[in-house]
């Protein structure tokens, strides 16, 4: 996986403390982003998945992890290996939070490998680019008011996107 970080412990990223995995790469280059230095599909650096989850055992052991929270960059241009992440996340017993520029309805169209399967293994997605003009200091977990926070698993259930704040 191509990464641009890893915050161990986050309580601004979902809810919860949160391990925070922040990809590289990002085609929406949404004017005002809050991590322009994860648009370079190039930048960051190299790690497995392996290394991130021997990274996220540890904390898990330590500290009062909720859940596994995956941000950038685009996580789902890097949807197959952040799959496995998940899977062995929701092992642990940890919920996963994913952050997207796009909105629900543009992925489940996404022709893109391993979309599908992670948008399966969400139980939160924050949807939509972050738009500059609607920025909202007061919005919890995302930037502007065109974001959604959607319980994936409810709108799986329910069939109608399902909102939790």
């Amino acid at each position: 996986m191509r990464m641009a970080g890893i915050v161990p412990e986050s309580v601004v990223d979902g809810p919860g403390v949160r391990f925070v995995v922040f990809v590289q790469g990002c085609p929406h280059h949404c004017t005002g982003c809050h991590n322009p230095e994860t648009w370079d599909p190039q930048g960051g650096k190299e790690m497995t998945v392996k290394e991130v989850l021997k990274m996220l055992r540890k904390k898990v052991k330590l500290h009062h992890i909720k859940g596994l929270t995956l941000s950038g960059g685009e996580p789902f241009l890097q949807a197959e290996e952040l799959v496995q992440l998940a899977k062995e996340a929701r092992k642990m017993g940890l919920d996963v939070v994913t952050y997207t520029g796009y909105t629900l309805e543009q992925l489940q169209t996404l022709d893109l490998p391993g979309v599908k399967e992670l948008l399966a293994v969400t139980d939160v997605l924050v949807d939509g680019p972050f738009i500059q003009e609607l920025r909202d200091i007061s919005l919890a977990f995302r930037g502007s008011k065109n974001q959604r926070v959607i319980n994936l698993a409810a709108t799986r259930e329910q069939g109608q996107v399902i909102l939790i704040a």
